[in-house]
């Protein structure tokens, strides 16, 4: 058994057919019918079932292919590590909240896309529970997120805090007295987005727990809403004159311990670092850096 049996192997249970992964591997679907014989010979056990419908993993084969995924990965970063010549380029998948991309990325990709032409670069934005499983997955190579990221196969670099506020509709004078009414409603994006936790244990300490969760999935749905009246929210008070003009809504610090956030980037710490991830990365620093001394 040697790494290339096991990447066909990969191959054909993820496709779930030999023609395709004979496709996918560049030769014919005899050839890949054969290693797999070979290698079920060599085991000693059936990896595959054979139906009208294609092919599935036996136990046995259910047990080795993980180590067939990991062995594929493997190869995969062997390949990148040996073509990565310094020079950034290629493909480059990074995912980021969606406050952090409005607040904070437009400059450091602005700088990046004219610095380094040969990368195609692509934003993803979610949660930051969806981009951690995404980042985990292989779908992007690395995330802004909401940390800490505690996980075995993560690696985090703490960027920056974000201090957070209360969003209320604008007439909204005691923000007390509005979270004390007793039709409350929390208008937060969907689920895994760290401020609506954030936002929902400081209202339990404060022993409201009866309150009406609206989830909407942009930030624009969020502050019109919230300005409408029907509710508040929780965001970084960044956001305030750059995605949210002021006088929009009305802004509250709630007296809390809770109320920063620290913003990471996570990586799987078993994957190749690309250069055009690493220079990135340098770009966010060196951005961030010269934003914050201005500051200052």
């Amino acid at each position: 058994m040697d790494a290339s049996d096991l990447r066909v192997f990969e191959a054909v249970v993820r496709l779930g057919s030999m023609s395709r992964a004979g496709e996918e591997l560049h030769t014919v679907q005899s050839n890949v019918t054969t290693r797999i014989r070979s290698l079920e010979q060599e085991l000693g056990v059936q990896l595959l079932h054979r139906t009208n419908r294609g092919v599935v993993p036996t136990s046995a084969g259910k047990r080795l292919l993980p180590y067939a995924g990991r062995m594929a990965r493997l190869l995969q970063d062997a390949r990148q590590a040996a073509l990565d010549d310094g020079a950034p380029a290629g493909s480059l998948t990074v995912g980021t909240l969606e406050t952090t991309a409005a607040m904070r990325l437009s400059p450091v990709m602005a700088r990046y896309v004219a610095a380094y032409p040969d990368v195609d670069l692509v934003l993803r934005t979610g949660t930051t529970c969806e981009l951690i499983e995404q980042v985990l997955d292989r779908h992007l190579d690395g995330a802004f997120v909401c940390g800490p990221a505690i996980h075995p196969e993560v690696a985090e670099e703490h960027f920056f805090d974000e201090e957070l506020v209360v969003l209320a509709p604008p007439d909204v004078d005691d923000i007390d007295s509005f979270l004390g009414c007793a039709n409350l409603n929390v208008i937060v994006l969907r689920a895994g987005c760290s401020y609506r936790l954030v936002l929902e244990a400081a209202l339990a300490r404060r022993g409201i727990v009866g309150f009406r969760l609206l989830e909407f999935g942009t930030l624009e749905t969020i502050f019109s809403t919230v300005g409408a009246g029907l509710g508040i929210t929780l965001f970084p008070q960044r956001l305030i004159g750059s995605a949210c003009p002021i006088g929009r809504l009305s802004v509250h610090r709630l007296d809390e311990e809770d109320m920063t956030v620290r913003t990471v980037f996570v990586r799987r710490e078993d994957t190749y670092a690309s250069s055009a991830l690493l220079r990135f990365l340098d770009e966010a620093r060196s951005t961030w850096s010269a934003a914050r001394l201005v500051a200052e």
